[in-house]
């Protein structure tokens, strides 16, 4: 029997252990400090603190030299807890919707410019699983990915859909900010987004966000299936199921974390209004849909 291979990355490893160092140095640490007890050359110990402070996850005492934890670690922190806490809130009102409605769910979190899948119930007998969690979707042209950016604060908005090209995935992918943008008020107008065999052919998806206290998305939940699973008439039935069930979880995450999280009484914000050639938001919500370049 062969053995197992590993795959390790000499720099990677000296990062890690400068920050599980520390992490356990309650009055922070000098360069000599990390040199010595990490048995790093000097001059290697220095780079690495100076990379790790100038991307804002270590911090320098100006008066005593030394190195801290940054805030760039501490939000990492908080997203990781908080995605643990949506998926074991979420993951038995995301059972009960699949039971009621007999089609996959996922739930997502927005990653970059990308929508990640972090859990997905499949019914029973379904042959896709668990390789769908982790994985990557495009936000211009799949229910969640939509669902996510509608709500999303205005600036957050602007950079994400300006950030790189969308890939046309067929013939029905949207592909321009104009016409993502048109969509995108129309997903708030109806409180869902539909992919409506925009990313594959033959598969439809309905998704919902799931609103903070400012109404605006931190995560979002779909349900995917074949054309035939889900006809057209079947839409809107899903789309208040959906609706239901992402207000229970934010319900439930309110009650557990406070203003934190968004709670169910105002699911979705007023509709956005449009006047002339620019679509806005209504003052207070989130979303500037501005004027920009013609399709």
């Amino acid at each position: 029997m062969g053995t197992q291979r590993t795959y390790l990355v000499p720099s990677t490893m000296r990062t890690m252990r400068v920050l599980e160092f520390l992490a356990h140095s309650k009055r922070g640490a000098s360069v000599s400090n990390v040199s010595r007890n990490l048995a790093l050359p000097k001059s290697s110990a220095f780079l690495l603190l100076k990379t790790l402070e100038q991307e804002g996850y270590l911090r320098r005492s100006v008066r005593s030299g030394k190195f801290y934890l940054g805030l760039r670690l501490v939000r990492l922190c908080r997203s990781a807890l908080a995605n643990l806490d949506l998926r074991e809130v979420a993951r038995p009102c995301l059972t009960n919707l699949m039971r009621q409605t007999g089609i996959t769910v996922h739930l997502a979190v927005l990653e970059g410019n990308e929508a990640v899948i972090i859990d997905r119930i499949s019914p029973p007998g379904s042959s896709a699983g668990a390789d769908w969690v982790n994985r990557r979707l495009d936000v211009n042209c799949t229910g969640v990915g939509k669902a996510l950016a509608a709500f999303l604060p205005e600036g957050q908005f602007e950079k994400l859909i300006t950030a790189r090209r969308f890939a046309r995935h067929n013939d029905n992918t949207i592909v321009t900010v104009r016409g993502l943008k048109k969509e995108l008020c129309k997903v708030r107008e109806q409180g869902y987004a539909l992919d409506d065999e925009e990313d594959e052919i033959g598969v439809r998806c309905v998704g919902v966000p799931i609103l903070d206290s400012n109404q605006q998305s931190f995560a979002a939940i779909s349900l995917a299936g074949t054309t035939e699973l889900i006809p057209l008439d079947r839409v809107e039935t899903l789309a208040s199921s959906l609706k239901q069930t992402a207000s229970e979880i934010s319900f439930q995450l309110s009650s557990t974390h406070g203003e934190n999280f968004g709670g169910s009484d105002s699911f979705i914000p007023p509709v956005t209004s449009l006047s002339g050639s620019s679509l806005r938001a209504s003052p207070g919500k989130s979303l500037l849909f501005a004027d920009d370049e013609p399709e």
